[in-house]
This record gives structure tokens, C-alpha cells and sequence, in this order.
């Protein structure tokens, strides 16, 4: 089934439709080019929400690109690219979002989290440190 009709045919664990069904119906027939930075950013979240990692990392690089100096598409990128064990680039992001918020708690504990999982445990001690000290 391609990327496009997982949406439009997902179900909730209630067996009832998704909520996002209609929105995602009517984003098949949108041509991409078209579509603007907030369309992508609500169909990447839905993307990540129905576990389409690489899926929502596509869309979101595009958002990302378009609005570099904003940190919640670039967090949500990083957790993309963590969840699909892209790691060296969930760093990168996640490295670019504390330059921009050095107080972003939730970027510290991932970042904390990726470089546990690259096997880099002393990089990754004082960034559980600094997240744990924000109130992670």
C-alpha cells in the first residue's frame, strides 16, 4: 500500500476511522509542489503519529529547510530520524536545536538518548545530566 493511502485506511485502537482520515484523503490529490510548509508539517506530524518515520523525515526536512530557525519541526525531524535509527542525523538536528534553544530540556534527554544508543556513553552522561537539571 503506498505512503499516500496508510493514512486514509488507518483505524484508531478503537476500530473506529482515524481522525485524520478526510485531511488525509484530500492530501493524496494535492500536487506536492503545492503544498505549503504548514500542510507538510500536519501530514508529517500524522506521518510520525502512524509510525511512518522516514516518511514524516521527508516532509519535515522540507519544513526545516523553508524555516531553519524553527525548533519544533526540527525536534519532531531529530525524533524521525532517532525512531528510525538514523542517528547521526537525529544528532545533527538535535545539535542544531540546542544552538538555537540551549534550554530545550526534551533535546537534551534525546540527544542524551542517541548518543546512548551510537555507544557513546561519557558524550552522552552530561547531556542526561544537563536534561534531568532542566526537568526532564
Amino acid at each position: 500500500m503506498s505512503e499516500e493511502f496508510r493514512g486514509f485506511n488507518a483505524f484508531g485502537p478503537d476500530g473506529e476511522p482515524a481522525a485524520s482520515r478526510w485531511s488525509d484523503a484530500l492530501n493524496i490529490f494535492a500536487a506536492p509542489e503545492a503544498e505549503d510548509a504548514a500542510s507538510r508539517w500536519e501530514r508529517a506530524g500524522a506521518l510520525f503519529d502512524s509510525k511512518d518515520y522516514v516518511g514524516a523525515a521527508k516532509l519535515l526536512t522540507a519544513v526545516v529547510e523553508e524555516y531553519p530557525e524553527q525548533v519544533a519541526p526540527r525536534l519532531l525531524l531529530a525524533r524521525a530520524y532517532y525512531h528510525s535509527a538514523q542517528l547521526t542525523r537525529a544528532e545533527t538536528e538535535l545539535r542544531a536545536v540546542l544552538d538555537r534553544d540551549p534550554v530545550e530540556h526534551y533535546a537534551h534527554l534525546m540527544l542524551g538518548r542517541t548518543l546512548q544508543r551510537q555507544g557513546r556513553e561519557e558524550e552522552a552522561a552530561g547531556a542526561l545530566r544537563t536534561a534531568e537539571a532542566l526537568g526532564a
